[in-house]
């Protein structure tokens, strides 16, 4: 600022004057940048710039009792909250472990069991059934998958009554619907069936159904 000393009263401003008349600054940088303070993760694996969660992100530290089974009964301990996170979020958590004294088998390979696009209560019921009819009549008409899936039930209950105890008669009756067949059944088998050894059904194929062409056979007792 460059002003008169003796009358003059008017002042002269400038940019130059105004720069002097500021207290020098020890670095002047040549631009003004910003930058982002950097935040401290919550968990190592975890670089975003907020925290997972609003309760992780407390100065005071959180801690939770956790039961843990030993000799004897179970024991609490302390465990941080941070912890608990950082377990969860590892790759070994994605695995669950089992042990439950028994054998554990994860894929079904070499299960070959004809499902007949049904549900196991309903394919059980099914089978049951086809079975009953096929000991009740002799000879009954289905689709070849039924066919073949009953068959080793068929052979089963006239194995049981082979044997002809109490036990597999009970056996029977839990299987078959109809009383009166199982004790008709124990009564004729052990004439009929005492030389043979298995085989005691026939699948004839036939025609295909009208209206779906689904391939249907005979299934009768030899």
């Amino acid at each position: 600022m460059a002003c008169g000393s003796n009358a003059s009263l008017s002042c002269t401003w400038s940019m130059a004057t105004l720069r002097s008349a500021l207290p020098s600054l020890p670095c002047a940088p040549s631009r003004v940048t910003f930058a982002r303070p950097k935040l401290n993760p919550t968990l190592p694996s975890f670089t975003g710039l907020a925290p997972l969660s609003p309760i992780l992100s407390l100065s005071s530290p959180v801690f939770f009792l956790l039961p843990v089974p030993v000799p004897g009964g179970t024991k609490k301990i302390l465990v941080h909250l941070s912890c608990l996170v950082a377990e969860s979020t590892s790759f070994e958590y994605n695995f669950t472990i089992i042990d439950n004294g028994g054998r554990i088998s994860a894929m079904r390979h070499g299960k070959r069991v004809p499902k007949l696009n049904r549900p196991p209560d309903q394919r059980r019921a099914l089978l049951r059934g086809l079975t009953t009819q096929l000991l009740k009549y002799g000879r009954i008409k289905t689709t070849r998958a039924r066919a073949s899936a009953m068959r080793k039930y068929v052979d089963k209950m006239i194995t049981l009554a082979k044997d002809g105890s109490l036990h597999k008669r009970r056996q029977a009756l839990g299987f078959i619907y109809e009383k009166q067949i199982v004790h008709a059944l124990f009564a004729e088998v052990p004439d009929r069936y005492g030389d043979r050894d298995g085989g005691y059904t026939r699948i004839i194929r036939t025609l295909p159904r009208r209206g779906d062409n689904a391939p249907m056979a005979y299934i009768e007792l030899v």
